[in-house]
């Protein structure tokens, strides 16, 4: 009998795998031993979590497979957030683990320019965007605090396989078009979560027409299209990609990849291909002559129009951004530096705009330096900031202040995300940013888009459902509370956790609660009582991985989430911190019906009647109607009864030592 053909996901996790166990696939939990992970300014959060399970005299399992780099908050210089860095380096060097200082660049940048991410490869970061990896045709995805807490001291975590979709690329960018204008377009057509908690693998003839800075800016910004990955193919351009980086890591004392690796990959790439006939959950086709300048927001990833439609409502800006992991490549800033270059050499920054420019790493700066595009940014009244995320994230200098109008080649455009939630945020490619930042409003070429070529298909289903499910000793039969009904789609964890306390790490378990949903609606505490039952609508908890979003409701009070929908990056923080999350659409749709007139004159968080939930049955009552939701499997079960992962992997190291 011939083996089930195989997507090139399934075989890279494969590769990674702590177990025996048959082939993986989509839905099956496996225990995975990943070849990094990835931690920025949070190190500071998972070094107690690691104490709490190794003991502080515990030692990293292996010191190979963490790396930290610090890039969120790098320009707080404050005595508090020096110390932070302070400790954390301190902890690397004690344990041999790499560290990358404040200023060396975006810890996702540094990990593929430095070598940790190599094609064929399974590697986490405690960040939404590790997606990003997958440029370089490695499984990059995201892990939390408390994964990366347990792999320092296991080298292992639990990984639920994401359903596999295809998206085939056929045609070549008109010019003027870009990777991000791609990744715009894409979450602008397919806003039905086509993709959510999927994994994505690139194909189709017009992959090879992206250059691998498009191929990064993609991946990257497929998290907000609600991806847990995105999978570029090993092809020529990679390899010549990494033949470039293989003679700059040549300098190093002790190379992380040589030419030779890179040969020997390349001889090898059909080990991580897919079959021919591999089966895949959806199939998206794109034709890339068709993509045009876009631009997406305000303040949401799915409300996308070209260019020249937006430059038509002459929207004033008051600060536009370059900065960031998805566009501060040398490309974006040459591209940026073009744009006034074509103005003529007296172009400048607008009147009335601050435009503030940060390279993705120190590396990118110096040879932006060294085309000349770095000084033609800063002669025409740009803004200089250091290597890092910034404003990206609402941090450091050049946040919205109320009122404001951001043009930005970030990733991420959340209310009250880069600054004030009474700002209003935009995105667009580096060039449309420079361009607006010219004008004094959003602009970019002017050339008639075409009508965007793209379709998805749909694979039939035939997962069973279980008639009941099996409850282990200590997870509970039953819960019951009154419903806490928050219809916002896409409520995002700045929203549920804001960025002000998000780095803040005098700030404990019992205090969190205060803070939780203040960003989304401040009249949130006032009618949240204790056991309540969340009720969210659909993609609830999209956007970064900060695990406080989960444990601040946990804090307040929440007996549980259940939502239409759930990023499976929230759900994996809820259940490794002992919340129980399901996603029960029916009761979803039950309640925005119920309170339609109230939804329709604003209202945030609305108290909704009692709910009685059965795990067994996976049925939720609510009003004499009954609604099916997902199973809690054994896995999540599992850690919930343990209080979490931190305890699990505990538990597991001392039966080790045993």
């Amino acid at each position: 009998m011939n083996p089930r053909p195989r997507t090139a996901i399934e075989k890279i996790v494969e590769r990674h795998l702590a177990e025996t166990r048959p082939a993986p696939r989509a839905g099956d939990y496996v225990t995975i031993r990943p070849r990094r992970v990835m931690t920025h300014d949070n190190t500071s959060a998972v070094i107690p979590k690691f104490h709490a399970i190794a003991g502080r005299r515990g030692a990293v399992l292996d010191p190979s497979q963490p790396v930290f780099a610090m890039d969120h908050d790098i320009q707080n210089t404050t005595p508090r957030n020096l110390a932070k860095y302070a400790s954390i380096r301190a902890f690397a060097e004690r344990h041999g683990i790499t560290y990358y200082p404040p200023g060396h660049g975006i810890a996702h940048q540094i990990m593929i320019e430095r070598g940790h991410v190599v094609p064929g490869s399974f590697v986490v970061g405690s960040d939404s965007h590790a997606n990003m990896y997958g440029a370089i045709a490695a499984v990059g995805t995201p892990v939390v605090r408390t994964d990366a807490a347990a792999l320092w001291a296991t080298g292992r975590t639990w990984w639920q396989v994401p359903p596999q979709i295809r998206v085939e690329l056929t045609g070549r960018l008109a010019p003027g078009a870009t990777g991000k204008d791609v990744i715009l377009a894409l979450c602008g057509r397919f806003t039905g979560g086509e993709v959510l908690n999927g994994a994505i693998e690139f194909h189709g003839g017009g992959t090879a027409g992206l250059s691998i800075d498009d191929r990064m800016t993609i991946a990257n910004m497929t998290t907000e299209w609600g991806a847990l990955v995105a999978l570029f193919p090993f092809d020529a351009v990679l390899r010549s990609y990494l033949l470039e980086r293989a003679a700059v890591l040549a300098a190093d004392p002790d190379p992380a990849y040589t030419r030779d690796d890179v040969e020997r990959w390349w001889a090898d790439r059909h080990a991580i291909g897919p079959d021919p006939d591999a089966r895949y959950a959806r199939v998206i086709r794109l034709d890339l002559a068709t993509v045009s300048a876009h631009v997406t927001g305000p303040n949401s990833v799915s409300r996308t129009r070209p260019v020249v439609a937006v430059e038509r409502d002459r929207v004033r800006v008051h600060k536009a951004y370059l900065m960031s992991c998805v566009n501060a490549r040398l490309a974006d800033l040459d591209a940026a530096a073009a744009v006034f270059a074509r103005q003529g050499p007296d172009a400048r920054v607008a009147d009335g705009v601050e435009f503030y420019v940060a390279a993705a790493s120190r590396e990118i700066q110096r040879r932006a330096q060294a085309s000349g595009s770095w000084q033609r940014l800063l002669r025409a009244g740009a803004i200089e900031l250091p290597p890092g995320c910034g404003a990206c994230i609402g941090l450091g200098r050049g946040t919205l202040e109320p009122g404001e109008v951001g043009i930005s080649a970030t990733n991420r455009n959340f209310e009250g995300r880069m600054g004030s939630v009474d700002a209003a945020c935009y995105l667009a490619s580096p060039a449309v940013v420079a361009q607006s930042a010219i004008r004094g409003y959003i602009a970019g070429p002017a050339h008639a888009p075409p009508a965007l070529r793209a379709s998805c298909t749909v694979a039939p289903r035939h997962d069973p459902v279980p008639s009941r499910q099996e409850i282990l000793p200590g997870f509970p039969h039953r819960c019951a509370g009154r419903a806490l009904f928050l219809p916002r789609e896409n409520l995002n964890t700045d929203g549920i956790y804001a960025r002000d306390v998000t780095y803040r790490d005098d700030v404990s378990w019992d205090e969190q609660g205060a803070h939780a949903m203040r960003n989304y609606d401040p009249g949130f505490q006032e009618i949240a009582e204790r056991g309540d039952i969340l009720v969210g609508a659909s993609n609830f908890g999209t956007g970064s991985s900060r695990e406080q979003a989960a444990t601040a409701l946990s804090s307040r009070g929440i007996a549980m989430v259940v939502a239409a929908s759930v990023s499976q990056t929230y759900q994996r923080n809820a259940f490794n911190n002992g919340l129980v999350v399901v996603e029960c659409p029916g009761l979803v749709g039950f309640l925005a019906d119920r309170y339609a007139g109230r939804i329709r004159d604003g209202a945030r968080t609305i108290a909704g009647p009692d709910l009685a939930v059965d795990f067994t049955r996976s049925r939720i009552v609510c009003a004499g109607r009954s609604f099916d939701f997902c199973p809690v499997g054994a896995v999540p079960q599992r850690l919930v009864v343990a209080g979490g992962l931190g305890a699990t992997a505990g538990r597991d190291l001392a039966a080790a030592a045993e």
